[in-house]
């Protein structure tokens, strides 16, 4: 295990770059971790029935109802979930939380380094080296808050339940980003339904729904530290919209069909990994809807299939990882980026 700490400068400079900048339009897009190029039908028809609402503001008891089916979900109370404008708005509360030291887990997601830095409070990233599990990992001891992706992006590795719960401590809040957990079969390993006092839990809707133009997700957590969280916060935080989307795909018969494609993507997902292999990408054994793979001339080759309209997404703007990697999302489309990885490298060993 390595760790290492960054100024703000430092790790606010290359964590703004995210895979959506990578993508025009029109491109073959492996950048981007949404699920789908768009809601399923049903959902889109959903939210559309709510437009002539839009002339009056969110009510108490759309919140309400957001929080039950939330609250339903994972088998917790109501007052145990905090609606968000998509999951990365808890990383912009994080601060409210005061910790003194925050510890994150890389590498990792980088919107929450770039919050807790930007609120000028010291983070310390601890650096987990290939095949990046918690094995043997060592948090220091005055980290109050920290930060941890289950699975986490970039590598798609899923942590389990005990090794996360060995990074608790007293006086410590554990953060616990599982915003592709609902694409892992069962939801292995999530900690969602647990009612732990340390213990902040944050979900996401916009990739397993393709919602990412919405913004929407929530947080799980004991009510007093929802309430810690969202001390300083804007009033109507979390639109119409984004309140009718978690009541619906938190519904009984959204979680069943996203239960289904997770099982559909387990299977995308080895048959791609198999085809990323067979070209001599070095592939990061994980589970999520995205493979981390290296290649010794990634960078020439991300060029490659930028030119030929393919788009993947860069990795050295990570903490702990370099440009020897790439991220892909899940996609049917799996072998058209594999063939252009097969042409890319034959041509440069002529």
């Amino acid at each position: 295990m390595a760790g290492s700490d960054h100024s703000a400068s430092t790790c606010c400079a290359a964590a703004r770059y995210h895979g959506d900048q990578a993508a025009a339009p029109g491109m073959l897009d492996f950048a981007v971790n949404v699920r789908h190029a768009r809601p399923p039908q049903w959902l889109v028809d959903h939210l559309a029935a709510r437009l002539p609402e839009l002339g009056r503001y969110p009510s108490l008891d759309e919140v309400r109802l957001a929080q039950i089916a939330a609250a339903d979900r994972h088998c917790r109370s109501r007052d145990e979930v905090v609606p968000l404008s998509g999951a990365a708005e808890a990383f912009a509360l994080l601060s409210n939380l005061r910790p003194a030291q925050a510890a994150i887990i890389a590498p990792a997601f980088t919107e929450p380094a770039v919050m807790l830095c930007t609120a000028g409070i010291p983070v310390h990233h601890v650096v987990l080296p290939p095949p990046f599990t918690l094995d043997r990992v060592q948090v220091p001891d005055d980290a109050d808050l920290v930060v941890v992706g289950n699975p986490t992006n970039p590598t798609s590795v899923l942590h389990t339940r005990e090794q996360l719960f060995a990074l608790r401590r007293p006086g410590r809040i554990l953060v616990v980003d599982e915003a592709f957990a609902d694409a892992i079969p069962g939801e292995s390993q999530s900690l969602a339904g647990d009612a732990l006092p340390d213990v902040l839990v944050l979900r996401s809707l916009t990739k397993t729904w393709s919602l990412a133009g919405l913004r929407v997700g929530y947080a799980l957590g004991p009510p007093d530290l929802l309430d810690r969280l969202t001390a300083q916060r804007a009033h109507w935080p979390v639109g119409t919209l984004q309140l009718a989307a978690i009541a619906a795909c938190c519904a009984p018969e959204a979680v069943a069909e996203a239960a289904a494609d997770a099982l559909r993507l387990a299977v995308l997902r080895t048959e791609m990994t198999r085809g990323l292999k067979s070209v001599g990408a070095r592939v990061v054994d994980g589970c999520a809807p995205f493979v981390l793979f290296s290649l010794p001339d990634a960078v020439a080759i991300r060029k490659n299939l930028q030119n030929k309209g393919i788009a993947v997404r860069r990795c050295d703007t990570f903490v702990g990882l370099d440009d020897r990697y790439l991220r892909a999302a899940v996609r049917a489309e799996w072998p058209q980026l594999v063939q252009a990885l097969a042409c890319g490298r034959n041509g440069r060993r002529r």
